[in-house]
């Protein structure tokens, strides 16, 4: 279906709000992102992946409560909704079903 096809950036972000719930905000995951994987994300390039999967319907957020700690600012928090799940649930099940179509044969060198 056009339109809600993840990338790989994408579905890793999926994760990230599922592995975060649910305090899963834009900061928290970049350091998430960067803490397991290793990998730089900047925080536009977060920002932008969650407006994106927002609108596609994979995600859905809230403002949460103004915090001291912030300044008086309030964090946007996110949640998978079921069509997220759904596809990020595809996707696992796409990779572990190529993973095991490849023959024992192919690893060798």
């Amino acid at each position: 279906m056009k339109g809600t096809s993840l990338g790989e950036f994408e579905e890793l972000m999926l994760l990230m709000v599922g592995v975060l719930y649910p305090t899963a905000y834009g900061f928290g995951i970049r350091q998430e992102i960067m803490s397991q994987t290793g990998r730089k994300a900047a925080i536009g390039g977060i920002h932008s992946a969650l407006s994106r999967l927002e609108k596609k319907g994979f995600l859905r957020s809230e403002l949460a409560e103004a915090t001291h700690e912030r300044g008086g600012r309030r964090k946007r928090l996110f949640y998978l909704t079921a069509a997220g799940k759904e596809a990020v649930t595809k996707s696992h099940e796409l990779r572990n079903s190529l993973w095991n179509q490849i023959p024992e044969l192919a690893w060798k060198t």
